[in-house]
């Protein structure tokens, strides 16, 4: 591990199979020797064919699934897995974004796993290309279930690791919650990314998507206030392109990254409603499900956050894992809230320990 990341925890002995579990990380490295995962394709350019999920209320899911290879490092990948592993089904990882993102965040991972790793990777509803959420369903616990239902669409049997970056990670937190008895069953490994169980300030979230002066002490009264009008505020946003750019780069990244990564990000930012912010926004002001994280302690889980996220700090997930038994914590140095581009090589090489250590946990079962 490189001074800008430091990994706390275990596995509790999980990454023993060491011919298996170097199988990701060693052929994943050989395939992208000459080049670094993702930084020679253009953002949003990797595509799978599109899958609806509809969800238990209605609302369509945009799906799209990346499949193994059976070539080359891919086949390798998963020729070395599945002997290591007989009998054992192929490992899905399923990736949840988080909030005003889309699936198109998750690049560097997508880059570096597509065509090794069977995954999935969907548009949260009123994000993206899914269909819009009425406000009584924009909740977290409804992107829980949600969770649920793309599983049982395109994953309907054999492992999953489950990956969620903010409110992705909340996500899987409250399909947890729901679904105690996947966990350890069909669920053989979690990441949580730069997220949270609860106890969130809620000006961190607004201020990156709204005009600074409606930020503050007053954030959550702004919201409410302004959910009837958010088609004014969606026009100040557009005014303050320029603002918001800055925003994006101060609350989404800890140091300098390329200009093209902030752009990127503050698309995804701009191209949600503000309509969208305000349904979900009071949801994430009283999220407090603590209590129901210790369940994932029967599988292997990574914490992951940037020691300067300014949005879910580093102390969120610090205490993630001091109440998820045997989970293990990688603090990246100096990065932000996008932790996921802003140090992607230390953050894939993290998922390639947890996939490693949840194959070998499906072959224990």
């Amino acid at each position: 591990m490189s001074r800008r990341g430091r990994v706390l925890g275990s596995f509790a002995g999980a990454l023993g199979v060491a011919a298996a579990g170097t199988a990701v990380g060693i052929l994943r490295q050989q395939r992208q020797i000459s080049r670094r995962a993702g930084e020679d394709i253009t953002f949003g350019a990797l595509r799978s064919d599109p899958i609806t999920v509809v969800a238990d209320d209605g609302v369509a899911l945009y799906v799209e699934v990346d499949e193994v290879e059976h070539t080359g490092s891919a086949g390798a990948v998963d020729r070395l897995l599945r002997r290591s592993h007989q009998g054992t089904p192929r490992v899905t990882v399923v990736f949840v974004h988080g909030f005003c993102l889309n699936l198109d965040c998750w690049h560097f991972q997508r880059a570096a796993y597509r065509g090794l790793v069977r995954s999935v990777y969907y548009d949260q509803r009123s994000h993206g290309r899914s269909g819009n959420s009425d406000r009584a369903h924009s909740t977290i616990d409804q992107l829980g279930r949600d969770l649920h239902s793309v599983l049982d669409a395109v994953v309907p049997d054999g492992p999953v690791v489950l990956v969620g970056h903010s409110m992705g990670g909340m996500s899987i937190v409250a399909f947890a919650e729901q679904y105690p008895e996947l966990i350890g069953d069909r669920v053989v490994g979690v990441g949580l990314i730069s997220t949270t169980a609860g106890g969130l300030d809620p000006s961190r979230i607004l201020l990156p998507l709204v005009p600074a002066r409606l930020g503050g002490p007053f954030a959550r009264n702004a919201v409410r206030a302004l959910h009837l009008g958010h088609r004014a505020v969606d026009s100040l946003r557009r005014v303050g392109a320029a603002m918001g750019t800055v925003a994006t780069d101060r609350f989404a990244f800890g140091e300098e990254v390329p200009r093209g990564y902030v752009e990127f990000v503050d698309e995804m930012l701009s191209a949600t409603p503000f309509e969208v912010v305000a349904d979900f926004f009071p949801h994430f002001v009283s999220l407090d499900k603590f209590d129901f994280v210790e369940v994932l302690g029967a599988v292997p889980v990574s914490v992951i956050c940037g020691t300067a996220d300014r949005l879910t700090s580093i102390g969120h997930s610090r205490k993630l894992q001091s109440r998820i038994p045997d989970a293990r914590l990688l603090e990246c140095e100096g990065a932000g809230h996008m932790v996921t581009m802003e140090r992607h090589e230390l953050v894939n090489a993290e998922l390639d320990q947890l996939i490693t250590a949840a194959a070998a946990r499906a072959t224990a079962r």
